[in-house]
């Protein structure tokens, strides 16, 4: 347990840094901005209680809230992301029984399926974090291509580092 919770706050530390420091004020071609942070959320394991995963949701966004100054914008969508996670996880792996303490990353669910579970829950955050921006339903559809565009590009670069730091397992 000890080896686990050292990883995840590790995990937790660099990626909020990689957040705070770097892609919060960068945004690629003015329009995208990417949330690494969320591969956090993702990695978390499968069998942890929903209301940890919750608390651990509302902490993760609230710290992010903190250093973008966004009012809990951040933490009403990561909230979100990881009250969804269970029900994505099951849409999609429905056949895949999960080992206790497993964590739902690339090595276990292949590229494919990580893509398809990173993406609708990345998706999710950002429809709900840019419809929470906006706060009105005008410009509908250009918040629609936002949140696609940002999806896509955070998902590109959750797979990078995804792949980077995974361990090889045989995925399904």
């Amino acid at each position: 347990m000890n080896s686990r919770l050292v990883k995840n706050s590790i995990r937790f530390i660099l990626l909020v840094l990689l957040q705070v420091l770097l892609f919060s004020n960068m945004h690629l071609w003015g329009y995208v901005t990417l949330y690494p942070y969320l591969l956090f959320l993702l990695l978390l394991r499968v069998d942890i209680s929903k209301t940890n995963l919750l608390l651990i949701g509302f902490f993760t966004g609230l710290v992010i809230d903190f250093f973008q100054n966004t009012m809990g914008m951040q933490a009403a969508a990561s909230t979100l992301l990881v009250f969804a996670r269970p029900t994505v996880l099951n849409f999609y792996f429905k056949k895949v029984e999960f080992a206790p303490r497993e964590e739902p990353g690339i090595s276990r669910l292949g590229f494919t399926g990580f893509f398809k579970y990173a993406f609708t829950l990345v998706l999710i955050h950002n429809l709900f974090l840019f419809f929470l921006e906006a706060f009105s339903l005008a410009g509908f559809f250009s918040i629609i291509e936002r949140a696609l565009v940002n999806s896509v590009a955070t998902v590109v670069l959750i797979l990078i580092l995804e792949m980077l730091f995974s361990r090889k397992k045989k995925g399904l």
